[in-house]
């Protein structure tokens, strides 16, 4: 029988398989049964829920959640698409602050889908998926980023609620200020006669400084016959010129969370602290910042496994006591080879 490390190199080699046709979200089905559970065993393996996987960094602290964070949006995509097909589009309101940017990972995700069950799907650390049994948008009204079906911008920004906007300022007024006229807009409204959704978008434009796609708004509607009041949604002044049309989301949002945060960040920021006197401590201590940085880094990106960790522990030249890059695997190493009480007699057979 192969020793344990050649076994691990094995299970390994099936993931990095996996990572490398860009799967993140993992099946039961995607792994052989031995696999699994020897990469789950090693901390190479998350399980999500019943069935469903995410790879994992073994030497990650007890309760950390970055891997998950960075995983989330990809898991929603594959796992929703596994049990839906096409049938499915996140909410307007989280669809909006996707387009605005915002990858922020939210504690519930509202689906929609025929198929829905009108229940949420508890995943890791407090996050959930309630998948609402709803019609969809007609086909104009999805898009598609990565996979992940949204309602288009126009739809979502008719769609969202008047909360929105003073809940989440920075995503509405980002998304508001990637039109640079009022065309796909006034399509939907007039075809849905949005008579109060208008009055809100106009004042929203007028709000951000786009004065002339709020006069479209209000004067085509109210020349089709509607009655529109222009009202503010906001609950404060834009006191900054945006571009006439931000191409870029995450421009924008630059710009106004600046915006926002520019007077607290002046107030504390401290002095230029100047060159250090103790030359060595101070590289010493960049130096001993670098190893954590590195972890946030691999953490942020999603655990990936390497040709070289594969080769090292085929080879057995994997040492974590000698080698400072294999480290990081020693608890993982020690879970691979430890035998629980009740298979000894199986491990020693192995």
């Amino acid at each position: 029988m192969a020793p344990p490390h050649e076994k691990l190199a094995e299970s390994l080699a099936a993931l990095k398989e996996l990572q490398d046709r860009h799967i993140v979200a993992i099946r039961s089905s995607d792994l052989s049964r031995t696999h699994r559970e020897r990469l789950l065993k090693g901390g190479f393996l998350q399980e999500v829920m019943k069935g469903w996987y995410i790879p994992a960094n073994p030497h990650q602290r007890q309760g950390e959640t970055t891997g998950w964070y960075a995983s989330f949006w990809d898991f929603c995509t594959s796992y929703l698409s596994d049990r839906f097909g096409r049938d499915w589009c996140i909410g307007p309101e989280a669809s909006l602050s996707f387009h605005a940017g915002n990858r922020t990972v939210p504690a519930q995700l509202l689906v929609r889908s025929p198929a829905g069950g009108n229940k949420p799907t508890s995943l890791l650390y407090g996050t959930s998926i309630f998948d609402m049994r709803a019609s969809l948008p007609v086909a104009r009204d999805i898009t598609e980023t990565d996979g992940l079906r949204l309602y288009a911008l126009p739809a979502a920004l008719i769609e969202a609620s008047p909360g929105f906007f003073t809940q989440k300022p920075t995503d509405a007024r980002t998304a508001l200020a990637m039109f640079s006229d009022a065309s796909e807009i006034l399509t939907r409204l007039l075809e849905g006669g949005h008579s109060t959704i208008a009055g809100r978008l106009g004042g929203a434009f007028r709000n951000i400084g786009r004065e002339r796609i709020a006069d479209d708004i209000v004067r085509s509607m109210q020349a089709a016959g509607y009655k529109v009041r222009e009202t503010d949604p906001f609950d404060t002044q834009l006191e900054l010129s945006l571009p006439r049309r931000e191409t870029s989301p995450y421009a924008g949002r630059i710009r106004l969370m600046w915006q926002e945060m520019r007077g607290a960040v002046i107030k504390n920021f401290p002095e230029a602290p100047g060159r250090p006197s103790d030359v060595d401590g101070y590289l010493q201590r960049v130096d001993d910042v670098y190893a954590a940085d590195a972890y946030h880094s691999l953490s942020i990106e999603g655990y990936r496994v390497s040709p070289d960790l594969i080769d090292r522990v085929r080879s057995g030249t994997w040492n974590p006591d000698r080698n400072p890059q294999d480290g990081e695997h020693r608890d993982a190493l020690a879970a691979i080879t430890r035998p629980s009480k009740r298979s000894n007699a199986a491990w020693r057979l192995s």
